[in-house]
């Protein structure tokens, strides 16, 4: 656990935990989920209210989805963001809590939640403008965890783009479709996941229980905009890959038909060829072609010729 204290909008001091709190100025205290267990026993005295139960479990579920709920005391807002990992392939996600109250935000997270990590590093280095309300400061972290999805569309792009070469590469590996479709289920696994941080965020301006400034309608309406951003990128890949599978199939039936183009008008071709060489070759006693001086050059004679003739007429029209 963490406590950082901000007063007079200058950056954050880390203040020990000695079961109490200073007068003035912004609290956060940030809980990592491994030992947050009691943390609402420590908290509601400090913040002078109870926590509901089901809100605390909640918080400490890390597979709970986006989701807003509050009292008359508190808002509580649970949010999805990324996992520690650049790749995003496959997806993992990292859940973290929000209780914000009228001066303390208090936030319960997976300890290797890099938003959370970098935002309390640029709070200490200066780097950030100290938040002057705890609206502001929930909207810092929100913020830095949007912007990982927006990071992501890039090498989302590029991955996807390879795996549609390679699938449309008639030398390409038989199983690159199955491949491109696991790429389709992160895309779709993206887009429900911004659905339900719309959501959530759309629940929590609604129903807040405080009055927003205008300023921070602007900053959450601007999260808004970016997670529909995602999304929209999201559902595009997805359209993308369906495409792609589909046309990966189509090239696989045309190919298909040309092969088997071939191999009917090889059997037309021979059809009449093995009916002569089959009369020719009956072993009848009176037949009077056995007998004729250039008989053997007159049967092979007639069967290249006409064999010649079928392949000429096939070729003129346009069957090969």
């Amino acid at each position: 656990m963490q406590i950082f204290h901000f007063a007079n909008l200058s950056p954050p001091r880390l203040i020990e935990n000695d079961g109490t709190l200073p007068e003035s100025g912004l609290i956060w205290v940030d809980y990592g989920r491994d030992e947050a267990q009691e943390w609402a026993c420590s908290m509601e005295p400090l913040a002078g209210c109870a926590i509901e139960p089901q809100h605390v479990d909640d918080s400490l579920n890390p597979e709970h989805p986006s989701f807003f709920d509050g009292t008359a005391d508190y808002d509580m807002l649970v949010f999805q963001g990324l996992g520690p990992r650049d790749d995003t392939f496959p997806l993992e996600t990292r859940t973290g809590a929000f209780f914000l109250f009228d001066r303390i935000l208090i936030t319960v997270r997976e300890p290797d939640s890099i938003s959370f990590n970098q935002v309390q590093q640029k709070l200490l280095d200066g780097r950030l403008k100290p938040p002057g309300s705890v609206l502001k400061l929930a909207h810092l972290v929100l913020d830095a965890m949007v912007d990982r999805f927006l990071r992501v569309r890039e090498p989302m792009i590029r991955r996807f783009t390879a795996l549609q070469d390679e699938l449309l590469d008639p030398h390409g590996s038989v199983d690159d479709w199955r491949t491109l479709l696991d790429e389709r289920r992160v895309a779709r696994q993206l887009e429900a996941l911004c659905d339900d941080q719309l959501e959530a965020l759309d629940a929590w301006r609604r129903n807040t229980r405080t009055d927003w400034s205008g300023t921070e309608e602007i900053r959450v309406r601007d999260l808004i905009e970016h997670i529909n951003r995602v999304e929209a990128h999201a559902s595009g890949q997805e359209r993308d890959i369906e495409a792609a599978v589909q046309l990966h199939f189509a090239a696989l039936t045309h190919r298909t038909n040309e092969i088997m183009k071939v191999f009917t008008v090889a059997a037309v071709v021979f059809m009449p060829l093995t009916l002569l060489t089959g009369i020719w070759g009956m072993n009848f006693e009176f037949m009077p072609e056995l007998h004729l001086h250039y008989g053997y050059a007159f049967a092979l004679g007639s069967i290249v010729a006409l064999g010649g003739l079928m392949l000429y007429l096939f070729k003129r029209k346009g069957y090969f």
